[in-house]
């Protein structure tokens, strides 16, 4: 199924779930005016086709700890793209890596506890092989943030 294959109650399903995940199906079939088991099937098609690609929360790095939010625009060594990329993947503190077009580079974003924190983590980025030049900035105010695809 491809995203213009959806339906009319797909997408008011997937629009639902996407204000607020914790919906049962009981209630989203009074919302979709579909029974608990019909929107149960839906979902679980949603989910075998890749449509919805997992179900998660969303939590304040503020109110978890995390003062500061930080990007990283980080110059690899093409063959060391991968193995690059799989370290940081594996850092607790990094929440996104993104290959980008261009010059082989990775865009990445990490949540970190203090400046100290940042200090400490941009020394242990500039002691990973294959990495050529960090340029990284943090995050001054949020306007808009939304993960994914707004139905």
């Amino acid at each position: 199924m491809h995203f213009n294959n959806l339906d009319e109650t797909d997408t008011l399903i997937l629009k639902y779930l996407s204000e607020n995940g914790r919906l049962s199906n009981a209630e989203l079939g009074r919302l979709v005016n579909l029974t608990r088991a019909a929107v149960r099937e839906r979902i679980n098609e949603l989910i075998q086709n890749g449509v919805i690609d997992r179900f998660t929360i969303v939590v304040n790095p503020l109110k978890a700890g995390k003062m500061l939010s930080m990007f990283f625009n980080i110059e690899v060594e093409w063959p060391k793209l991968q193995q690059v990329a799989d370290e940081l993947i594996a850092a607790e503190e990094i929440t996104n890596v993104y290959q980008m077009s261009g010059k082989p580079h990775l865009h990445v974003h990490a949540l970190l506890d203090n400046a100290e924190h940042a200090e400490r983590y941009l020394k242990k980025l500039q002691a990973i092989e294959g990495i050529t030049d960090v340029q990284s900035e943090v995050l001054i105010a949020r306007y808009k943030e939304r993960g994914g695809l707004l139905i």
